[in-house]
């Protein structure tokens, strides 16, 4: 019987030690990822960038070993958001990430552009985050003028979220945030979003239910208001939509 068991155990220790071979020699996980998604519209803290209509959207993302990461993403826009002749949005972020076991910290600074509008349309922020297990809160402050909004320097955007693992591929998402809008009181607002989510085979798809209480009517004398226009066409005088309204947005999307 000893004769059995000496090259069974052999046998046993060559298989572990080819098994810890393989786990050695597997290749790290690429610090560099792409992310492409198909929704029915674009919300952008909860008010409407795509005039009702789809959007497509991607980008790249690359997180080093420390923490730090840069970011890239692009997504199509309604020059009747408040981007005359402009039609895309391109966000560059870049920042510094950590976890403590259960809870995580996010500092950084983000640039949107949107190449082609006149008058020029930008916004820069620096932000700083945290989360605990599926909950998670990030503060925005505008380091000039909100969107190229004359007077709005220091405005501020609070954004919660809880994101909870149903199991079997299913999530649930909630969503909380409040623009104070500097110098335009009847600019501030808050926003909400309740949504599912199920993961087919890496492929994410999404359900979510958006509202607003901004106002979507521009008063005599208003200075800011979330009412877009779609440019005047041949036959027709141009459409307006409120851009704060209650909606449902669908999407598939994919990181690689």
């Amino acid at each position: 019987m000893r004769k059995l068991v000496v090259p069974l155990a052999l046998a046993t220790a060559a298989t572990a030690s080819i098994s810890a071979q393989a786990q050695q020699a597997a290749p790290a996980p690429s610090p560099l990822t792409g992310n492409v998604t198909l929704a029915s519209e674009y919300r952008f803290r909860g008010i409407d960038q795509t005039f009702g209509k789809p959007a497509i959207q991607g980008g790249f993302d690359y997180s080093h070993a420390s923490g730090v990461y840069l970011g890239n993403w692009n997504s199509n826009v309604s020059s009747g958001a408040g981007y005359p002749h402009g039609n895309i949005e391109m966000d560059f972020y870049g920042g510094y990430k950590r976890a403590f076991g259960d809870f995580g910290v996010d500092v950084g600074f983000i640039y949107y552009a949107y190449p082609g509008t006149d008058p020029k349309i930008d916004n820069k922020e620096v932000y700083i985050g945290g989360t605990w297990k599926f909950l998670a809160a990030k503060y925005f402050y505008a380091i000039d003028d909100y969107f190229s909004a004359p007077g709005t320097k220091h405005t501020g955007y609070l954004d919660l979220a809880a994101n909870y693992d149903l199991g079997r591929g299913w999530g649930l998402a909630a969503h909380y945030g409040h623009l104070n809008f500097k110098n335009f009181s009847n600019g501030s607002y808050s926003d909400w979003k309740l949504g599912v989510t199920k993961d087919l085979s890496g492929w994410l798809l999404g359900a979510s239910y958006i509202g607003t209480n901004a106002k979507g009517n521009c008063g005599s004398g208003e200075p800011y208001c979330f009412t877009q226009t779609l440019p005047a066409v041949p036959a027709t005088t141009g459409r307006t939509r409120d851009a704060g309204r209650s909606t449902i947005v669908l999407s598939v999307g994919k990181t690689f």
